[in-house]
């Protein structure tokens, strides 16, 4: 570039254009990749509004949608009675039941297995909304619509439960 060459204002406004259009364009682009979760749960649940702050702090979008009973909800995805929990999501098509952590539904959605969700069953202390001083091993279970299920995934790693 030669230094005794000037930069006409008309450049100058230009160029800042088209950064701003850059920067407006990548921050609109990492909004529309945040994963979207649907969170059906009671409204005077303490862990359940834990879990959805977990998954926002962790890059998810998330409707939290308050509901006087999410047995119905449950009853309607298909989530076994003895997989249930406090709270029921949809992440990218998948189920989610419980207090299942960002990193097990980052590793859901980067396999895609065929399965139709995961679960936490009940309130394990320790896991992400029931933080506390203790902290209890759990398996994250992955089913299916036939209600066949296997371990995707114990906690501390390497527990036998």
């Amino acid at each position: 570039m030669n230094p005794n060459r000037t930069v006409r204002p008309a450049t100058l406004r230009c160029r800042a254009i088209a950064m701003t259009l850059l920067l407006a364009f990548s921050t609109a682009l990492t909004a529309a990749e945040a994963t979207q979760a649907v969170v059906y749960k009671s409204p005077t649940c303490g862990c359940c509004k834990g879990w959805v702050k977990h998954l926002r702090e962790n890059g998810y979008q998330v409707d939290a949608r308050d509901m006087r009973s999410v047995q119905p909800v449950k009853d309607a995805m298909g989530v076994p009675p003895r997989l249930r929990s406090c709270h029921t999501a949809i992440v990218d098509g998948y189920v989610i039941e419980g207090h299942v952590p960002a990193d097990a539904l980052a590793r859901l959605l980067r396999e895609r297995p065929t399965i139709k969700g995961l679960s936490v069953p009940g309130m394990v202390m320790g896991t992400p909304g029931m933080e506390g001083p203790r902290q209890d091993p759990y398996t994250i279970i992955a089913f299916d619509d036939d209600g066949s299920t296997y371990v995707f995934e114990r906690r501390p790693q390497g527990t036998s439960e």
